[in-house]
């Protein structure tokens, strides 16, 4: 996976291993790969999606702090 893989492409793989997992139409030893794929690619949209809800916690933070000096 390209570690500069952005969250909307890493989706769209996403859903494109699943449907191919969906399918069954693949080898065990393939869709073994595939399931570590998917894997990997959820973890990385988890952790893009944390990062997002951190900084919207920020901002928020910052503000209301804003609004407070009012």
């Amino acid at each position: 996976m390209n570690k500069n893989m952005t969250f909307e492409a890493a989706m769209d793989k996403l859903e494109e291993i699943v449907a191919r997992l969906e399918a069954g139409n693949e080898p065990l030893d393939a869709l073994l790969k595939l399931y570590e794929e998917a894997a990997k690619l959820s973890n990385f949209c988890y952790g893009k999606l944390e990062n997002a809800e951190q900084k919207i916690r920020q901002i928020s933070e910052l503000e209301g702090e804003e609004k407070q000096d009012e």
